[in-house]
């Protein structure tokens, strides 16, 4: 079953539960998987990368508004991006926690055959790729900058 089948069969559950906030939550992704659609200018669907990258993208949105808001003592409107950004991220891989990222990195590290800290580059274009949707792209440029600065790996 594709994201856009799934997000439509959870609308309607939604519907019938009469639950607001996961109804529009649910009905923003499905906007972005529309405008997706249409950009690429194809009713084929959109990739399962493609796919990830948009629920990504999304849920980065709702975090960083959530932060805001938090900074502007605006309770109530990180408590929706809060909720939304839950919803976003039932439909995400597994997130990884710090080790398993770490772990992971490691032998990205090894496998590109980085040094130092001059090899950032390399190892993050590996990284973003295989790790896509599973991290976020802060923490993963925070640890490979910890692990290529820390030459006893």
């Amino acid at each position: 079953m594709s994201l856009k089948q799934r997000i439509d069969a959870d609308i309607k559950q939604a519907m019938l539960a009469k639950d607001k906030g996961r109804l529009q939550a649910l009905r923003s992704i499905k906007s972005q998987i529309l405008l997706a659609e249409t950009e690429k200018g194809g009713d084929e669907g959109l990739g399962k990368d493609t796919e990830i990258k948009l629920l990504t993208k999304a849920a980065k949105q709702r975090r960083d508004s959530a932060e805001l808001y938090a900074k502007q003592g605006r309770a109530d409107l990180e408590e929706v991006e809060l909720n939304e950004l839950a919803v976003i991220e039932e439909y995400l891989p597994k997130q990884l926690d710090e080790g398993e990222l770490r772990v992971r990195l490691l032998e990205i590290i090894r496998r590109v055959g980085a040094t130092g800290p001059s090899d950032l580059g390399k190892v993050m274009g590996v990284a973003s790729k295989e790790l896509a949707g599973q991290a976020d792209g802060r923490a993963i440029s925070s640890a490979v900058g910890d692990l290529l600065n820390n030459t006893d790996f």
